[in-house]
């Protein structure tokens, strides 16, 4: 029986959420309340705590939170949203002390093709830059698929 059981993991994201929401912007100090609350009383396996290149209030933040979970043994725990930027976003990422990014990519051909205008082969080139430069510092690396399942829908070949 033991053997049929799966791992789950919690991503949790409020603290990039949260600030998505209309009337909801968290401080620095909530923002690493928050997310000691995550990691060491409800031992969330991971956090998204914001985006790359918000403002310099979510940099501090973020050096904040990576601060602290350093110091505790949660920095491995501690992830940020990115884009295909040309590297600005891992570049922010890493400087601000985080080790893990989580690249927005487009999952399917009609956002590929109505929103950016490329094709798969230049998008792929994109990511693949992207991740190369992330691992030369040392990062962790995740691909988020926007519009996923719309694209195993429509576009399966392309996911």
């Amino acid at each position: 029986m033991a053997d049929s059981l799966r791992t789950i993991e919690i991503l949790d994201t409020t603290l990039r959420d949260g600030e998505q929401t209309a009337g909801v912007s968290f401080n620095a100090n909530e923002k690493l309340a928050i997310a000691r609350l995550l990691l060491e009383d409800l031992n969330v396996d991971r956090i998204e705590v914001t985006s790359a290149r918000v403002s310099q209030g979510e940099a501090f933040a973020l050096k904040e939170i990576c601060r602290w979970a350093s110091s505790h043994g949660f920095l491995d725990r501690v992830e940020v949203l990115g884009f295909l930027d040309d590297g600005e976003s891992v570049d922010w990422i890493h400087d601000n002390g985080c080790r893990c990014v989580n690249i927005l990519s487009k999952g399917s051909l009609n956002h590929l093709t109505k929103q950016l205008r490329k094709t798969p082969e230049q998008h792929i080139s994109d990511i693949r830059k992207t991740v190369l430069h992330a691992v030369s510092k040392g990062m962790e690396v995740n691909i988020y698929l926007e519009d996923w399942s719309n694209g195993m829908l429509h576009s399966p070949d392309y996911v």
